[in-house]
């Protein structure tokens, strides 16, 4: 969403409806830098505020990273270092953030993230999609015990596509089927091992 923001306020404005436009242009009247400045700003101290959150005690932390958040995207508003959108903009991504329950895959998205932010800024929606494209190739390449990372979509098998998107009931998924390129790869190296 940031990265979004950026391409559509500092190289895309035709995607932004009039109105809207009209408002972030008013916002960002008294505003020193540019879109892609504040937001990467913001997205560092809101980082700094959860690291500095996680390292406290537990019933404190979690009001310091809100609290502090609040706290300092309005007083950053107040002073006319960044626009209100901004704040926005940052303050939902890094809410969907805490969605994630693996504190490593947490890391990882962050980097994604600030390089998507600095593609967005340096080239707009192309940055965007040269990134994606970049991170879909970089996903297909991995491996896992020699299985492929994206394994029901990249190597497509229909069968395997019951579990990818919405969790089947129980009743309905067969208890020891092996995925359809796992059972292909068993049965290569029997071949072989005959």
């Amino acid at each position: 969403m940031p990265s979004m923001f950026v391409a559509a306020t500092t190289f895309h404005q035709e995607l932004i409806p009039t109105q809207l436009l009209i408002s972030l242009s008013a916002q960002r009247e008294g505003v020193p830098f540019q879109a892609f400045v504040e937001v990467m700003l913001m997205e560092v101290v809101f980082e700094i505020i959860r690291e500095a959150g996680l390292r406290m005690p537990r019933a404190v932390g979690q009001a310091l990273s809100i609290v502090g958040a609040i706290v300092l995207g309005q007083a950053a508003v107040d002073a006319g270092l960044i626009s209100a959108a901004v704040v926005i903009v940052v303050a939902i991504t890094g809410i969907t953030n805490f969605v994630v329950p693996v504190y490593s895959f947490g890391m990882s998205q962050r980097l994604v993230r600030f390089s998507f932010i600095l593609l967005a800024g340096t080239m707009g929606l192309f940055g965007i999609l040269c990134g994606a494209l970049f991170l879909v190739a970089h996903l297909v390449s991995l491996k896992s015990f020699s299985v492929p990372y994206l394994t029901s979509v990249a190597p497509a098998h229909k069968s395997d596509w019951q579990d990818e998107l919405v969790r089947m009931p129980r009743p309905w998924m067969h208890a020891n089927r092996l995925p359809g390129f796992i059972s292909h790869l068993r049965r290569k190296n029997d071949l072989e091992e005959r």
